[in-house]
């Protein structure tokens, strides 16, 4: 088994269906990989094609438990008054770049434009983003120095 990390680069979204009524939404992106959740920041007033420009890491384990190997983009309109709404979602399946990352060290996936869909499944605009797996070296070797938690024992 692998251990790495994967970044993703959310660039943008366009073309989005508005939620809000008498003004422009304020949008923002939850991103979710194997129970790691991680939050854009809020565009204010963002509106249909909001720009984030944010890079997110993501531990991981390939082959790793289960076969979903899913990056999940959960679009979400930020209110003061009421709970947020559910704009629209993507999904980008990641199980080809991590076999690629794990078998030569580092693999990526250029910003790329995928389909947001509701919940119905109906397209309502679509959402950029870019994908680099890297491999983590071993940081511990195993040897017979005697480290704790990085620190030399003394001979004393």
């Amino acid at each position: 088994m692998a251990f790495g990390f994967m970044e993703v680069q959310l660039v943008k979204a366009k073309g989005l269906h508005e939620t809000d009524v008498f003004a422009h939404m304020d949008p923002y992106v939850l991103l979710q990989y194997k129970g790691q959740e991680r939050k854009s920041r809020v565009i204010h007033e963002g509106g249909r094609n909001p720009e984030w420009n944010e890079k997110f890491v993501f531990r991981v384990e390939y082959p790793g438990s289960g076969d979903q190997y899913k990056l999940n983009l959960i679009i979400m309109d930020k209110d003061v008054f009421s709970a947020d709404d559910f704009v629209g979602q993507a999904a980008v399946y990641v199980k080809d770049l991590l076999a690629e990352g794990t078998e030569k060290g580092s693999a990526e996936l250029r910003p790329h434009k995928y389909s947001v869909v509701r919940g119905d499944q109906s397209y309502c605009g679509e959402i950029e983003v870019g994908i680099t797996f890297t491999l983590k070296e071993q940081e511990y070797a195993d040897d017979d120095d005697d480290d704790a938690g990085g620190w030399k024992q003394s001979g004393f």
